[in-house]
């Protein structure tokens, strides 16, 4: 039987992806960079681009402008089943607009610790 939301697995992923979300919003691309794993195998969809692997995942955050990353989350959800595998989704606004934005990730957890294996941003209407 799958474990759902193991109170130590939880923590873990809940402090890794408040790393992420305040690198995201900071541009601190050498900890995106470190927060995703390092595969061909790794993708992102994400508003206008699809990305496969993470030599293009890189190129694209450091290509990105570092303009107009601030956002208010409005919704989380969390969730880890056993010990290495958990994904995390949020919706949010960005100041100005009034369009909903989705964030989800597939995190695993990797011998060097854990990486979001698969992203997807979408923007609603």
């Amino acid at each position: 039987m799958t474990a759902i939301n193991l109170p130590a697995v939880l923590a873990e992923v809940e402090a890794v992806f408040a790393q992420y979300q305040q690198a995201l919003v900071s541009n601190d691309v050498p900890v995106l960079d470190l927060l995703f794993w390092n595969s061909p195998h790794t993708l992102r969809y994400g508003a206008g681009e699809n990305l496969y692997g993470y030599d293009a995942i890189r190129d694209f955050r450091k290509a990105r402008p570092a303009v107009n990353l601030e956002r208010e989350i409005t919704a989380t959800s969390i969730t880890t089943f056993d010990q290495d595998f958990a994904v995390t989704n949020v919706e949010f606004k960005r100041a100005g607009s009034e369009r909903i934005g989705r964030q989800s990730q597939t995190w695993v957890r990797m011998p060097e610790g854990w990486r979001v294996v698969a992203a997807h941003v979408s923007l609603m209407g």
